[in-house]
């Protein structure tokens, strides 16, 4: 049964990538570029309120701060760390490096996610339930003004201009087709460490923990270990996300570190299907082609936008993704096809 699953999940997501390679031939590769990096970051925020329950409102942060890293360091490279000394107070330990390339920025913004993420999770897993998605937020609010007042943000006007080098020296960044095939890899990447994760004997315990965190912990689990290794994986992946789109645009912003990004990324989970293994890249895809083909209306998208939120949550409970599969699997059942339904059932299963 698990293999079979498993090999059901892997035939579409062989399809979704032979599409992905034929999509640029119709559709604008920047667009789609876009699509695929707000489907890493809702694919990565999935990880964390799917498959261990706790509902993060500071995602945000992890990837807006990775896009400031990434486009600093490959337009400007040079490092200042702060560091204490008894006597003379705060200095800044500046250290000369030449702009990166391409790879090396964007790694650099992912590491950088990752430890923010180390720092954030230790402070907000000793919470649960609403109080977590309150300390995130708080923090998150505490990054934005972080970026709104250091001098390698740009402050309002951000970091613009951000170069677009050949990536290992080979290959042109500087051709958007090019370049879409590269953010192809790097989502496809991320889906794989994803996906890797959540069916690994470690994501069957964040699954145990977030159906009765009270067992997982009477069976000898710690739990928080856990959830601190999911919330950087996941912090991680939101980053790998923003710095990737950084380079895209060239551009990194306040947009990308607000708290209506977090909100904005809770929305295309729910949409594709929280707890799904594809529903997220399927929101994200929904909510980007609103935004760019609906902005004729102005700031009526967002009234537009939270009516369609809304009839999505009445009609499709378990998000698009997940009533899907919830059909299948009533035909199959109805067919008297158990092994298809039990197939059927690794494509998608949502959260509880």
């Amino acid at each position: 049964m698990e293999w079979a699953r498993r090999s059901w999940d892997m035939r579409v997501f062989a399809g979704l990538v032979a599409l992905g390679l034929l999509a640029p031939l119709i559709v604008y590769p920047v667009f789609l570029m876009k699509v695929l990096c707000f489907a890493l970051f809702a694919s990565a925020f999935n990880l964390l309120i799917g498959y261990v329950g706790l509902l993060s409102f500071g995602h945000a942060m992890f990837f807006g701060f990775a896009a400031y890293v990434a486009g600093h360091l490959a337009k400007v490279g040079t490092v200042s760390l702060p560091y204490w000394l008894p006597l003379l107070g705060w200095k800044w330990l500046v250290i000369a490096i030449p702009p990166l390339t391409p790879e090396l920025a964007i790694l650099g913004g992912t590491l950088v996610a990752a430890l923010l993420g180390l720092i954030v999770g230790a402070i907000a897993i000793r919470r649960q339930g609403i109080y977590f998605a309150m300390v995130t937020l708080a923090l998150a609010q505490m990054v934005f003004f972080l970026c709104v007042q250091a001098k390698f943000t740009g402050g309002e006007d951000g970091i613009q201009a951000i170069p677009r080098r050949p990536m290992l020296g080979v290959l042109d960044l500087g051709n958007d087709l090019t370049f879409y095939y590269v953010v192809l890899a790097i989502f496809c990447a991320g889906f794989l460490i994803i996906y890797r994760t959540i069916h690994s004997p470690f994501g069957q315990v964040l699954k145990a923990i977030r159906e009765n965190e009270a067992r997982a912990i009477s069976l000898g689990y710690a739990v928080s270990r856990f959830k601190l290794i999911a919330f950087v994986i996941s912090a991680a992946l939101a980053g790998l996300a923003g710095a990737t789109k950084a380079m895209v645009f060239q551009l990194a912003s306040l947009t990308d570190v607000t708290w209506q990004m977090s909100g904005e990324v809770v929305l295309m989970t729910l949409v594709g299907g929280m707890g799904t293994v594809f529903g997220p890249a399927v929101g994200a895809a929904i909510i980007i082609y609103m935004q760019n083909y609906l902005a004729g209306f102005g700031e009526w998208v967002l009234v537009i936008q939270g009516a369609i939120f809304v009839v999505a949550v009445l009609v499709f409970r378990r998000g698009i993704v997940g009533e899907l599969v919830a059909l299948l699997r009533q035909r199959a059942a109805k067919a008297g096809e158990p092994q298809a339904t039990q197939a059927t059932i690794g494509l998608a299963k949502p959260a509880r």
